[in-house]
C-alpha cells in the first residue's frame, strides 16, 4: 500500500475537495473546543460549538441542498483500518491536522464481504475538506504522523449515527445496519466484532504504522 492525496487523480471515484465555503471558525473551535486522545478515537455525531459557524450554514444550504445537516468530529491517534462503514448519503470530513482516510468501494463489497486488499490510503492535509460519496467505504480517520494525532469534523445528514431504529430484518443488508443512517462491516480482531456488528472484511486489519 502507498499513501496517495486526495488531490491525486485515484480519489476521483472516492470523492473530491469541497472548496469555496469559510472553514475558518470552525476549524478554530474545532482546535480549541474538542479533545484530542493520544490513545484512541473518539467521534461526536454532532458539536454544538461547530454548528455555530458560518460553515454550518454554508454546508446545509449550499453542499446540501437546504437539508438538515449536522457537524460533529472524529478526533484522536489511530492507524488501523478495524471497519468499513457506510450512508445512504455524502460525508464531509474536514480536517483541522493532516489526516489519512482509509477507503474502499461499495461496489467490492459481496454478500456482506470485503478483503482489504481493496483498501486505498489518502492524505486529507490540514484545512482540507473533502466529500466522501454514499458508495465510498470508509472509518475513523488515520494518523499522518507518526505519535500524532488528528482533529476532523465530520458533516453528516441529521441523526445519522445516532439510535439505530428497530427493525425486522427483511434482507441480507440488514444485517449490517449497525446505527442510524450507518452499515457497519467489522474486521473479525476488533472491539465491534466482538460487540456484534457484522463481521466481513477478510484478510489482515490494515495497520499503517509502518508507512508513517
Amino acid at each position: 500500500m502507498k499513501i496517495q492525496s486526495v488531490t491525486d487523480e485515484a480519489f476521483k471515484p472516492y470523492g473530491r475537495i469541497v472548496d469555496g465555503y469559510d472553514y475558518k471558525l470552525l476549524l478554530e473551535k474545532l482546535e480549541s473546543e474538542t479533545d484530542k486522545p493520544a490513545d484512541g478515537v473518539i467521534y461526536e455525531p454532532t458539536c454544538e460549538a461547530l454548528e455555530n459557524t458560518p460553515a454550518f450554514v454554508q454546508l446545509r444550504d449550499n453542499c446540501y441542498g437546504g437539508m438538515p445537516i449536522e457537524i460533529g468530529y472524529c478526533n484522536g491517534t489511530n492507524t488501523k483500518l478495524n471497519c468499513y462503514e457506510y450512508h445512504r448519503d455524502s460525508e464531509i470530513d474536514i480536517a483541522a491536522d493532516d489526516a489519512i482516510l482509509l477507503v474502499a468501494k461499495l461496489q467490492d463489497v459481496e454478500n456482506g464481504i470485503i478483503d482489504s486488499s481493496k483498501t486505498e490510503a489518502f492524505l486529507c492535509p490540514k484545512g482540507t475538506a473533502v466529500e466522501l460519496y454514499s458508495t465510498t467505504l470508509h472509518y475513523a480517520p488515520c494518523s499522518a504522523k507518526k505519535g500524532e494525532g488528528f482533529r476532523v469534523a465530520i458533516v453528516l445528514p441529521k441523526y445519522t449515527n445516532f439510535d439505530m431504529p428497530e427493525i425486522t430484518k427483511a434482507n441480507s443488508e440488514d444485517a449490517l445496519l449497525w446505527a442510524k443512517n450507518k452499515w457497519l462491516i467489522a474486521h473479525k480482531d476488533t472491539s465491534e466484532a466482538k460487540d456484534g456488528a457484522h463481521v466481513g472484511i477478510t484478510g489482515e486489519n490494515i495497520d499503517i504504522a509502518d508507512l508513517i
